[in-house]
């Protein structure tokens, strides 16, 4: 029998998400999952930070950044900063796991969902801004490193067409709007807060269904300070956002020789003080990195050969699949695609 473990899996790149990603933790915590919880962090995180993140996870994973630098599509969705996203699919490369369930930063768990790593890869709730897309903040997979390899290659050849995570995932699993109901979720499991006020008649019949409220939008419950009044909220989203917030003083509660998660200001895209990949074709006549040279090809059986073998701890500071392959750039250089399919080829043949 082979052995099975699964866990869920967030991101936190940025001290703007902190909070957002504690707050996630505890309330996977009081729903009485049973699976692991894993952070995957970026080492340019202040220690402070990421202090914050190991007490809340079970497991926290440095990756190394992917940024799409498609400043055209994402000017278009209003969301400059949202290019680092495409780092998301990093959690591909977790194969010490069979299954795993992806929940973005801004999300908040209201019940258990453990039901959800019964599903196929890739299930996902619709988009409320075009169904026939699915939303990324929150879906099922299967670790893979065949799998990471072909997004790498998706995001080189066919880019994102929102410039961010979302956008590269929809084209490459492009075929879910059409694919059975096992790999549509409802949308009870990813509800967007915005929708719970443009759609408020379906939000007061169904909130009551409601397992994952995801928060969208630049502005986030931890931009603001929770109501010290017992006045009904104004609307919906406010009513929401205090949900968040009241998971949040049930985890300072818990935490008494801690001080209260502090409150950050909105984002604001700031210089980069680490590596990034840097997604931009190289002309013909550029050459790769002879000494990362390895056979590519993979699958998905050899991907979780070492299952039983692989562990990971909270000290674990350099699993990503980058740091396997090999040393990385300094601060001011970037990875190519050819350098990247190199790394990838030679993790995937460590992992055989």
């Amino acid at each position: 029998m082979a052995f099975v473990r699964e866990a869920y899996v967030t991101l936190c790149t940025n001290e703007n998400y902190v909070s957002g990603a504690q707050v996630l933790a505890h309330s996977l915590k009081q729903s009485g999952t049973t699976r692991d919880l894993v952070c995957m962090t970026s080492t340019s995180l202040p220690q402070y930070s990421r202090e914050i993140l190991r007490n809340s996870y079970d497991t926290l994973i440095d990756v190394d950044l992917i940024d799409t630098l498609d400043k055209d599509a994402l000017a278009l969705l209003g969301r400059p900063e949202l290019g680092i996203t495409a780092t998301k699919i990093t959690c591909w490369t977790l194969v010490q796991y069979s299954k795993c369930v992806f929940l973005d930063a801004d999300t908040l768990v209201k019940t258990n969902v453990d039901e959800l790593f019964q599903r196929p890869e890739l299930a996902a709730a619709p988009d409320i801004g075009w169904p026939d897309c699915f939303n990324s903040g929150v879906f099922v997979y299967k670790p893979s490193m065949s799998t990471f390899s072909a997004l790498v290659n998706c995001l080189k050849t066919k880019g994102s067409f929102d410039g961010g995570d979302q956008g590269l995932l929809n084209e490459y699993f492009s075929s879910w709007s059409t694919q059975g109901p096992e790999h549509r979720l409802p949308f009870t499991y990813n509800m967007t807060a915005n929708a719970a006020y443009g759609y408020a008649p379906a939000y007061e019949r169904f909130r009551d269904d409601v397992k994952i409220i995801h928060f969208i939008g630049a502005t986030k419950p931890w931009h603001s300070k929770p109501s010290t009044t017992t006045q009904k909220p104004s609307n919906q989203v406010e009513a929401l956002t205090q949900e968040w917030h009241a998971v949040n003083r049930d985890f300072n509660a818990s935490q008494p020789h801690t001080q209260p998660m502090y409150y950050s200001t909105p984002y604001t895209p700031l210089p980069s003080d680490h590596d990034t990949f840097n997604y931009e074709p190289q002309s013909s006549n550029s050459n790769s990195n002879s000494d990362h040279s390895s056979d590519h090809s993979s699958n998905d059986n050899n991907d979780n050969n070492n299952n039983s073998d692989t562990s990971s701890n909270n000290n674990s500071g350099g699993d990503s699949m980058m740091a396997a392959a090999g040393p990385g750039p300094s601060p001011t250089e970037s990875y190519s695609f050819d350098i990247i399919a190199n790394l990838i080829g030679s993790k995937m043949e460590k992992d055989k």
